[in-house]
């Protein structure tokens, strides 16, 4: 099983309830398909670089999971097929980057503390 991380931003005009329920979809694909969920983080909303799809602000989530390379394929088509995501990114994380993610969420629990 690989560790990978995906960041994922959705549109900014879904209300609250939306977008709970787009993140527990993606969650629980992942779940299905025997992935183990490292953890998520819901970063909000934040304003983008540029803008995507005439948007200037979007809803930044982040998964780090551990599931084996063929579901990323599947996984990916369905952000493609879902029109509340605006852009997406999967990343492998190697030993180095996996250490340097544990650091970070030891930081992030210790400042919600």
């Amino acid at each position: 099983m690989n560790h990978y991380e995906t960041v994922f931003i959705l549109n900014p005009v879904l209300s609250d309830t939306q977008v709970k329920e787009t993140v527990k979809k993606f969650n629980d694909y992942l779940v299905s398909k025997g992935a183990e969920m490292i953890h998520t983080e819901d970063w909000g909303l934040k304003k983008l670089a540029y803008p995507i799809q005439k948007k200037k602000t979007g809803f930044y989530h982040l998964f780090e999971f551990k599931v084996a390379g063929d579901v990323i394929a599947p996984f990916e088509l369905e952000f493609r097929r879902d029109d509340s995501i605006m852009r997406y990114l999967t990343v492998k994380l190697d030993k180095y980057a996996a250490a340097w993610a544990e650091k970070r969420r030891e930081r992030v629990k210790a400042t919600k503390n």
